[in-house]
Protein backbone atom coordinates (compact mmCIF):
# COMPACT_ATOMS: atom_id res chain seq x y z
CA UNK A 1 0.00 0.00 0.00
CA UNK A 2 2.93 2.17 -0.17
CA UNK A 3 2.84 3.10 4.25
CA UNK A 4 4.44 1.82 6.98
CA UNK A 5 1.56 -0.84 8.64
CA UNK A 6 2.26 0.27 11.58
CA UNK A 7 -0.09 1.04 14.41
CA UNK A 8 1.88 0.97 18.28
CA UNK A 9 -1.17 2.86 19.69
CA UNK A 10 -3.84 1.36 22.33
CA UNK A 11 -7.25 1.28 20.83
CA UNK A 12 -10.46 1.31 22.67
CA UNK A 13 -12.99 -0.55 19.97
CA UNK A 14 -16.20 -0.33 20.48
CA UNK A 15 -18.68 -2.17 18.79
CA UNK A 16 -22.32 -1.70 18.34
CA UNK A 17 -25.24 -3.88 17.39
CA UNK A 18 -25.70 -3.93 13.53
CA UNK A 19 -24.84 -7.23 10.90
CA UNK A 20 -21.54 -5.62 10.39
CA UNK A 21 -20.30 -6.72 13.84
CA UNK A 22 -19.42 -10.10 12.16
CA UNK A 23 -16.29 -8.11 10.94
CA UNK A 24 -15.09 -6.71 14.15
CA UNK A 25 -12.83 -10.05 15.17
CA UNK A 26 -11.39 -9.52 11.51
CA UNK A 27 -10.59 -5.96 12.74
CA UNK A 28 -9.18 -6.76 16.34
CA UNK A 29 -6.64 -8.86 14.21
CA UNK A 30 -5.91 -6.17 11.80
CA UNK A 31 -4.88 -3.56 14.83
CA UNK A 32 -3.29 -6.14 16.64
CA UNK A 33 -1.25 -7.13 13.29
CA UNK A 34 -0.26 -3.63 12.91
CA UNK A 35 1.39 -3.53 16.72
CA UNK A 36 -1.62 -1.98 18.42
CA UNK A 37 -3.19 -3.52 22.03
CA UNK A 38 -6.74 -3.35 21.16
CA UNK A 39 -9.86 -3.43 24.15
CA UNK A 40 -12.69 -4.05 23.16
CA UNK A 41 -16.19 -2.38 24.55
CA UNK A 42 -19.74 -3.87 23.43
CA UNK A 43 -22.62 -2.76 23.91
CA UNK A 44 -25.53 -5.22 24.78
CA UNK A 45 -27.25 -5.25 21.48
CA UNK A 46 -23.71 -6.09 19.70
CA UNK A 47 -23.86 -9.74 21.54
CA UNK A 48 -26.95 -10.63 18.97
CA UNK A 49 -24.08 -10.58 16.30
CA UNK A 50 -20.90 -11.42 17.53
CA UNK A 51 -19.92 -13.30 20.77
CA UNK A 52 -17.49 -11.32 23.51
CA UNK A 53 -15.40 -14.99 23.95
CA UNK A 54 -15.09 -14.48 19.97
CA UNK A 55 -13.24 -10.73 20.56
CA UNK A 56 -11.48 -11.86 24.17
CA UNK A 57 -9.56 -14.60 21.87
CA UNK A 58 -8.48 -12.57 19.36
CA UNK A 59 -7.66 -9.39 21.40
CA UNK A 60 -6.12 -11.09 24.21
CA UNK A 61 -8.05 -9.11 26.39
CA UNK A 62 -11.81 -9.30 28.46
CA UNK A 63 -14.54 -8.27 26.74
CA UNK A 64 -16.49 -5.11 28.76
CA UNK A 65 -20.10 -4.76 28.46
CA UNK A 66 -21.36 -3.13 31.59
CA UNK A 67 -20.45 -0.97 33.71
CA UNK A 68 -21.11 -3.06 36.54
CA UNK A 69 -19.73 -6.28 36.34
CA UNK A 70 -22.38 -8.11 37.90
CA UNK A 71 -21.17 -11.51 37.09
CA UNK A 72 -17.97 -10.53 37.95
CA UNK A 73 -18.97 -9.73 41.83
CA UNK A 74 -20.74 -6.60 41.18
CA UNK A 75 -16.83 -4.55 39.92
CA UNK A 76 -16.73 -1.30 38.23
CA UNK A 77 -15.68 -1.47 35.37
CA UNK A 78 -14.14 1.78 35.05
CA UNK A 79 -15.00 3.95 32.18
CA UNK A 80 -12.23 7.46 32.71
CA UNK A 81 -9.17 5.01 33.38
CA UNK A 82 -10.53 3.00 29.72
CA UNK A 83 -10.45 6.57 28.46
CA UNK A 84 -7.65 7.93 29.74
CA UNK A 85 -5.85 4.02 28.93
CA UNK A 86 -6.96 4.87 25.28
CA UNK A 87 -4.51 6.56 22.52
CA UNK A 88 -7.48 6.43 20.45
CA UNK A 89 -10.75 5.34 20.07
CA UNK A 90 -12.74 3.83 17.35
CA UNK A 91 -16.41 2.53 17.42
CA UNK A 92 -16.84 0.38 14.72
CA UNK A 93 -19.23 -0.65 13.12
CA UNK A 94 -20.95 2.62 14.65
CA UNK A 95 -25.16 1.92 14.46
CA UNK A 96 -27.22 5.19 13.55
CA UNK A 97 -28.55 4.05 17.12
CA UNK A 98 -25.16 4.72 18.86
CA UNK A 99 -24.66 7.74 16.51
CA UNK A 100 -27.32 9.58 17.74
CA UNK A 101 -26.65 8.82 21.63
CA UNK A 102 -23.33 9.89 20.83
CA UNK A 103 -24.55 13.29 19.69
CA UNK A 104 -26.56 14.01 21.99
CA UNK A 105 -24.62 13.37 25.19
CA UNK A 106 -26.85 9.75 26.23
CA UNK A 107 -24.74 7.25 28.84
CA UNK A 108 -26.80 4.25 28.97
CA UNK A 109 -24.14 2.10 28.35
CA UNK A 110 -20.13 1.43 29.06
CA UNK A 111 -19.16 2.29 25.14
CA UNK A 112 -21.14 5.84 25.84
CA UNK A 113 -19.59 6.64 29.45
CA UNK A 114 -16.24 6.09 27.87
CA UNK A 115 -17.16 8.08 25.02
CA UNK A 116 -17.92 11.03 26.90
CA UNK A 117 -14.70 10.09 29.45
CA UNK A 118 -12.31 10.18 26.24
CA UNK A 119 -9.74 12.73 25.58
CA UNK A 120 -8.30 10.72 23.21
CA UNK A 121 -8.75 10.92 19.13
CA UNK A 122 -12.30 9.48 18.23
CA UNK A 123 -13.30 7.37 14.79
CA UNK A 124 -16.25 6.35 13.66
CA UNK A 125 -17.30 3.72 11.10
CA UNK A 126 -20.89 3.43 10.17
CA UNK A 127 -22.70 0.57 8.97
CA UNK A 128 -26.38 0.60 8.14
CA UNK A 129 -28.97 0.16 5.65
CA UNK A 130 -29.08 2.96 3.01
CA UNK A 131 -32.35 4.23 3.92
CA UNK A 132 -31.29 5.08 7.76
CA UNK A 133 -27.62 6.11 6.29
CA UNK A 134 -29.60 8.81 3.80
CA UNK A 135 -32.05 9.90 6.75
CA UNK A 136 -31.69 13.41 8.13
CA UNK A 137 -31.11 12.82 11.51
CA UNK A 138 -28.79 10.66 10.72
CA UNK A 139 -26.64 13.04 8.55
CA UNK A 140 -27.96 15.71 11.35
CA UNK A 141 -25.84 13.67 14.06
CA UNK A 142 -23.30 12.88 12.16
CA UNK A 143 -22.66 16.54 11.27
CA UNK A 144 -22.75 17.23 15.04
CA UNK A 145 -20.28 14.98 16.02
CA UNK A 146 -18.01 15.88 12.94
CA UNK A 147 -18.61 19.36 14.16
CA UNK A 148 -16.93 18.05 17.74
CA UNK A 149 -13.96 16.27 16.09
CA UNK A 150 -14.99 13.27 16.33
CA UNK A 151 -13.95 11.74 12.24
CA UNK A 152 -15.09 9.44 10.22
CA UNK A 153 -14.05 6.20 8.34
CA UNK A 154 -16.56 5.35 5.31
CA UNK A 155 -19.30 4.07 4.65
CA UNK A 156 -18.80 2.40 1.54
CA UNK A 157 -20.89 1.83 -1.02
CA UNK A 158 -21.88 -1.93 -1.44
CA UNK A 159 -24.34 -4.65 -0.84
CA UNK A 160 -26.32 -4.30 2.31
CA UNK A 161 -27.79 -6.99 4.68
CA UNK A 162 -31.56 -6.11 3.25
CA UNK A 163 -30.00 -7.20 -0.27
CA UNK A 164 -30.19 -3.78 -1.37
CA UNK A 165 -26.88 -2.22 -3.11
CA UNK A 166 -25.78 1.63 -1.77
CA UNK A 167 -24.29 3.85 0.38
CA UNK A 168 -23.99 1.99 4.25
CA UNK A 169 -21.40 -0.24 4.42
CA UNK A 170 -18.98 -0.36 6.95
CA UNK A 171 -15.54 -0.08 5.33
CA UNK A 172 -13.40 -3.30 5.44
CA UNK A 173 -11.17 -3.57 8.49
CA UNK A 174 -7.83 -3.47 6.55
CA UNK A 175 -8.57 -0.32 5.20
CA UNK A 176 -9.95 0.86 8.69
CA UNK A 177 -6.36 0.64 10.38
CA UNK A 178 -4.85 1.89 7.16
CA UNK A 179 -7.33 5.00 7.59
CA UNK A 180 -6.13 5.39 11.56
CA UNK A 181 -2.42 4.66 10.49
CA UNK A 182 -3.21 7.70 7.80
CA UNK A 183 -4.44 10.03 10.52
CA UNK A 184 -2.58 8.98 13.54
CA UNK A 185 0.60 8.27 12.20
CA UNK A 186 1.47 8.92 8.28
CA UNK A 187 -0.05 12.51 8.91
CA UNK A 188 2.19 13.16 11.75
CA UNK A 189 4.00 16.60 12.04
CA UNK A 190 7.22 14.86 12.81
CA UNK A 191 6.87 13.13 9.33
CA UNK A 192 9.90 13.83 7.52
CA UNK A 193 11.93 15.25 10.40
CA UNK A 194 14.83 15.20 11.19
CA UNK A 195 15.18 14.59 15.20
CA UNK A 196 18.30 13.87 17.56
CA UNK A 197 17.95 12.65 20.78
CA UNK A 198 20.58 11.43 23.39
CA UNK A 199 20.22 8.54 25.85
CA UNK A 200 21.41 6.66 28.98
CA UNK A 201 24.08 8.17 30.96
CA UNK A 202 27.76 9.16 29.97
CA UNK A 203 30.85 7.53 31.76
CA UNK A 204 34.14 9.62 32.69
CA UNK A 205 36.99 7.62 33.56
CA UNK A 206 39.04 7.58 36.50
CA UNK A 207 41.48 4.91 35.42
CA UNK A 208 41.10 2.18 32.58
CA UNK A 209 38.95 0.30 35.08
CA UNK A 210 36.85 2.66 36.96
CA UNK A 211 34.51 5.47 36.69
CA UNK A 212 32.57 8.20 37.77
CA UNK A 213 28.77 7.60 36.10
CA UNK A 214 25.12 7.41 36.81
CA UNK A 215 22.11 5.08 37.09
CA UNK A 216 20.52 5.85 33.82
CA UNK A 217 19.78 2.92 31.67
CA UNK A 218 18.77 5.07 28.56
CA UNK A 219 15.14 3.46 28.62
CA UNK A 220 13.42 6.60 28.51
CA UNK A 221 15.40 7.75 25.69
CA UNK A 222 14.88 4.95 23.43
CA UNK A 223 11.40 5.03 23.77
CA UNK A 224 11.33 8.35 22.48
CA UNK A 225 13.50 7.33 19.62
CA UNK A 226 11.35 4.15 18.79
CA UNK A 227 7.94 6.44 19.10
CA UNK A 228 9.13 9.27 16.79
CA UNK A 229 10.17 6.83 14.14
CA UNK A 230 6.91 4.94 14.28
CA UNK A 231 5.90 8.87 13.60
CA UNK A 232 7.59 8.61 10.65
CA UNK A 233 11.04 10.64 11.81
CA UNK A 234 14.36 10.06 10.98
CA UNK A 235 15.83 9.69 14.38
CA UNK A 236 20.01 10.27 15.20
CA UNK A 237 20.72 8.64 18.67
CA UNK A 238 23.16 9.35 20.80
CA UNK A 239 23.30 6.33 22.99
CA UNK A 240 25.95 5.92 26.06
CA UNK A 241 27.02 2.59 27.38
CA UNK A 242 23.45 1.07 27.89
CA UNK A 243 22.60 -2.30 27.29
CA UNK A 244 19.40 -1.57 24.86
CA UNK A 245 18.58 -2.49 21.37
CA UNK A 246 16.55 -1.08 18.99
CA UNK A 247 15.28 -2.58 15.68
CA UNK A 248 12.80 0.10 14.21
CA UNK A 249 13.03 1.14 10.59
CA UNK A 250 14.27 5.51 10.68
CA UNK A 251 16.82 4.83 13.27
CA UNK A 252 20.41 5.88 13.04
CA UNK A 253 22.62 5.09 16.48
CA UNK A 254 25.35 6.44 17.43
CA UNK A 255 27.41 5.26 20.73
CA UNK A 256 29.93 7.36 22.94
CA UNK A 257 31.09 6.35 26.57
CA UNK A 258 31.80 10.17 27.82
CA UNK A 259 30.28 13.34 27.74
CA UNK A 260 33.35 15.03 25.97
CA UNK A 261 32.30 11.95 22.80
CA UNK A 262 28.11 13.29 23.47
CA UNK A 263 29.10 16.87 23.19
CA UNK A 264 31.16 16.26 19.78
CA UNK A 265 28.43 13.73 18.19
CA UNK A 266 25.87 16.22 19.06
CA UNK A 267 27.51 19.23 17.38
CA UNK A 268 28.17 17.55 14.79
CA UNK A 269 24.43 16.52 14.15
CA UNK A 270 22.25 19.75 15.17
CA UNK A 271 22.71 21.85 12.62
CA UNK A 272 21.09 20.00 10.52
CA UNK A 273 18.40 18.14 12.81
CA UNK A 274 14.69 20.14 13.23
CA UNK A 275 14.05 18.83 16.76
CA UNK A 276 16.92 17.85 19.45
CA UNK A 277 15.27 16.06 22.72
CA UNK A 278 18.48 15.91 25.01
CA UNK A 279 16.75 13.05 27.65
CA UNK A 280 20.66 11.85 28.17
CA UNK A 281 21.80 11.70 31.95
CA UNK A 282 25.22 13.14 31.27
CA UNK A 283 27.86 13.76 33.88
CA UNK A 284 28.81 17.09 35.08
CA UNK A 285 31.60 16.44 35.84
CA UNK A 286 34.94 14.37 35.26
CA UNK A 287 38.10 13.80 36.23
CA UNK A 288 40.36 16.38 35.36
CA UNK A 289 43.08 13.35 35.15
CA UNK A 290 42.35 10.00 34.16
CA UNK A 291 45.37 7.27 34.88
CA UNK A 292 46.54 5.44 32.18
CA UNK A 293 46.76 2.39 34.60
CA UNK A 294 44.37 0.91 37.04
CA UNK A 295 45.35 3.07 40.58
CA UNK A 296 46.10 0.09 43.07
CA UNK A 297 45.20 0.45 46.17
CA UNK A 298 47.74 1.33 49.33
CA UNK A 299 48.56 3.33 51.84
CA UNK A 300 47.24 6.62 50.88
CA UNK A 301 43.63 7.70 49.72
CA UNK A 302 44.17 9.48 45.98
CA UNK A 303 43.03 12.72 45.36
CA UNK A 304 40.15 12.99 42.60
CA UNK A 305 40.38 16.10 41.24
CA UNK A 306 36.96 16.97 39.26
CA UNK A 307 36.57 19.48 36.31
CA UNK A 308 33.02 20.58 34.90
CA UNK A 309 31.90 19.06 31.52
CA UNK A 310 30.76 21.09 28.88
CA UNK A 311 26.75 21.75 28.72
CA UNK A 312 25.67 20.43 25.40
CA UNK A 313 22.06 21.74 25.95
CA UNK A 314 23.47 25.47 26.67
CA UNK A 315 24.89 24.96 23.93
CA UNK A 316 22.32 23.66 21.67
CA UNK A 317 20.17 26.33 23.18
CA UNK A 318 22.92 28.88 22.10
CA UNK A 319 23.37 27.81 18.72
CA UNK A 320 19.74 26.78 17.59
CA UNK A 321 18.55 28.27 14.46
CA UNK A 322 14.93 29.63 14.56
CA UNK A 323 12.35 27.06 13.70
CA UNK A 324 14.42 24.20 15.42
CA UNK A 325 13.09 22.48 18.75
CA UNK A 326 15.22 22.21 21.78
CA UNK A 327 13.92 19.71 24.58
CA UNK A 328 15.15 19.09 27.53
CA UNK A 329 14.66 16.75 30.61
CA UNK A 330 14.89 17.89 34.41
CA UNK A 331 15.58 15.67 37.28
CA UNK A 332 15.27 17.71 40.58
CA UNK A 333 15.01 16.25 43.70
CA UNK A 334 13.41 19.68 45.40
CA UNK A 335 11.83 22.73 44.29
CA UNK A 336 11.60 20.86 41.57
CA UNK A 337 8.99 23.18 38.65
CA UNK A 338 11.03 26.30 40.00
CA UNK A 339 14.63 24.75 39.23
CA UNK A 340 12.79 22.96 35.73
CA UNK A 341 11.75 26.82 34.46
CA UNK A 342 15.28 28.44 35.61
CA UNK A 343 16.79 25.66 32.97
CA UNK A 344 14.33 25.86 30.29
CA UNK A 345 14.93 30.01 30.60
CA UNK A 346 18.40 29.64 31.12
CA UNK A 347 19.55 27.21 28.38
CA UNK A 348 16.70 28.56 25.65
CA UNK A 349 14.59 25.41 25.37
CA UNK A 350 11.26 25.35 23.70
CA UNK A 351 9.77 22.57 26.42
CA UNK A 352 11.06 20.78 29.30
CA UNK A 353 10.20 17.07 30.83
CA UNK A 354 10.28 17.53 34.68
CA UNK A 355 10.42 14.47 37.07
CA UNK A 356 11.28 13.76 40.40
CA UNK A 357 13.43 11.22 42.34
CA UNK A 358 11.02 11.26 44.77
CA UNK A 359 8.39 10.04 42.53
CA UNK A 360 7.72 6.32 43.27
CA UNK A 361 8.16 4.63 39.71
CA UNK A 362 9.99 7.72 37.91
CA UNK A 363 13.80 8.23 36.99
CA UNK A 364 16.37 5.96 36.69
CA UNK A 365 15.76 2.30 35.75
CA UNK A 366 12.15 1.92 35.89
CA UNK A 367 9.89 1.10 33.29
CA UNK A 368 7.88 3.81 33.83
CA UNK A 369 7.96 7.96 34.47
CA UNK A 370 6.17 10.43 35.56
CA UNK A 371 6.70 13.64 33.93
CA UNK A 372 5.46 17.13 33.73
CA UNK A 373 5.99 19.32 30.67
CA UNK A 374 6.65 22.75 31.01
CA UNK A 375 6.98 25.76 27.94
CA UNK A 376 7.63 28.86 27.22
CA UNK A 377 4.78 30.26 28.82
CA UNK A 378 5.81 28.53 32.07
CA UNK A 379 2.21 26.47 31.62
CA UNK A 380 2.95 23.38 33.55
CA UNK A 381 0.89 19.70 32.21
CA UNK A 382 1.33 17.14 35.05
CA UNK A 383 1.15 13.02 33.82
CA UNK A 384 0.64 10.30 35.68
CA UNK A 385 2.82 7.44 35.88
CA UNK A 386 3.00 5.58 33.10
CA UNK A 387 5.17 3.60 31.25
CA UNK A 388 7.93 5.24 29.36
CA UNK A 389 6.75 4.41 25.92
CA UNK A 390 3.55 6.37 26.91
CA UNK A 391 5.07 8.90 28.47
CA UNK A 392 7.47 9.02 25.30
CA UNK A 393 4.00 9.16 23.35
CA UNK A 394 2.75 12.20 25.58
CA UNK A 395 6.46 14.05 24.98
CA UNK A 396 6.01 13.53 21.07
CA UNK A 397 2.20 15.01 21.15
CA UNK A 398 3.51 17.78 23.01
CA UNK A 399 6.53 18.37 19.98
CA UNK A 400 4.14 17.41 17.37
CA UNK A 401 1.76 20.57 18.49
CA UNK A 402 4.44 22.86 18.83
CA UNK A 403 5.26 22.06 15.45
CA UNK A 404 2.14 22.29 14.15
CA UNK A 405 1.68 25.84 15.57
CA UNK A 406 5.16 26.90 14.60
Amino acid sequence: MGMDRTLTRKVLLGVTGGIAAYKAPLLVRALVKAGAEVQVVMTPAAHDFVTPLTLATVSKRPVLTDLIDRAGGGTWNDHVHLARWADVMLVAPASANTLAKMAHGLCDNLLLACYLSAECPVFVAPAMDLEMYRDGSTAANLATLKGRGVRTIGPETGELASGLSGEGRMTEPEAIVDALIAALMTASPLRGKRVLITAGPTQEAIDPVRYIGNRSTGKMGFALAEEAAALGARVELVAGPVALRTGRAGIRRTDVVSAAQMAEACKDLFPAVDVAILSAAVADFRPARAADRKIKKGGKVPELVLEPTEDILAWMGAHKRPGQLLVGFALETDDEQRHAEEKLVRKKLDLIVLNSLRDEGAGFGHDTNKVTLIGTDKKATAFPLKSKTDTARSILARIEALLSHA
